[in-house]
């Protein structure tokens, strides 16, 4: 499919009662049609299929759906990890709000298979003064990282991030209220002591009382850490 192709295709598949909800969660995001994750994912699979690389090179990036369809086709196209990471170079800069961002990270299937060199990859990232690449590497640690082999350093990274940006905060807060949920000896160490401001902090303790998985003890341990 080419681009007018794809577009009309986009366009057949919105749904205008999902834009308006989609388009109340990403703010700022004016460029969206409508179409649903799991029938975009639908679409992403047809254009891997295809002649995927030429559709990298040449994609339209007007609309939301546009720009989240190739971070799709990154993550589910058949190619070696250098060319993984080719694309994302081209790719990332294009992230301009938390959806795209989180979706695409969660596609990354190469991942899996590339832990440590994925790993190598984001460590950049993490340095990015701009808000989505940032969180982007930040994503992919609590996607991907909160690990054995792996917790040790992710807790440092997170403890020594600086950055003003609300989606990053929001980032840090969701990353350590996972970390809690599969290290919480370790997490725990790291909320008594920290270099966090105070609305990253608060929000990491707001989103590890919100799971489920958490028993209530701990939850009124953790409610009263609140800065």
């Amino acid at each position: 499919m080419n681009n007018v192709e794809i577009l009309n295709k986009i366009y057949e598949l919105s749904d205008e009662k999902y834009k308006k909800f989609h388009g109340s969660l990403c703010p700022n995001t004016n460029n969206i049609i409508g179409v649903r994750v799991p029938i975009l994912r639908t679409l992403a699979k047809e254009i891997a299929k295809e002649d995927f690389r030429n559709y990298l090179k040449n994609a339209k990036n007007d609309y939301y759906e546009e720009i989240l369809l190739q971070g799709m086709v990154i993550g589910i196209a058949k190619m070696d990890f250098k060319e993984v990471c080719k694309y994302l170079l081209e790719f990332i800069p294009k992230i301009d709000n938390w959806a795209v961002c989180d979706i695409t990270t969660a596609g990354l299937k190469a991942t899996k298979k590339y832990r440590n060199e994925m790993f190598e990859f984001i460590k950049p990232y993490l340095k990015s003064k701009k808000e989505f690449e940032l969180r982007f590497a930040i994503v992919m640690l609590l996607d991907f990282y909160i690990t054995e082999d792996y917790i040790d350093e992710v807790l440092k990274i997170l403890n020594n991030v600086k950055s003003e940006f609300y989606y990053v905060k929001m980032a840090i807060a969701w990353a350590i209220s996972i970390a809690f949920i599969k290290f919480p000896d370790k997490t725990m160490q790291l909320l008594k002591n920290n270099k966090l401001d105070d609305f990253t902090y608060n929000k990491a303790l707001q989103k590890t009382i919100e799971s489920y998985r958490i028993d209530n003890i701990t939850k009124n341990k953790i409610r009263k850490m609140k800065r």
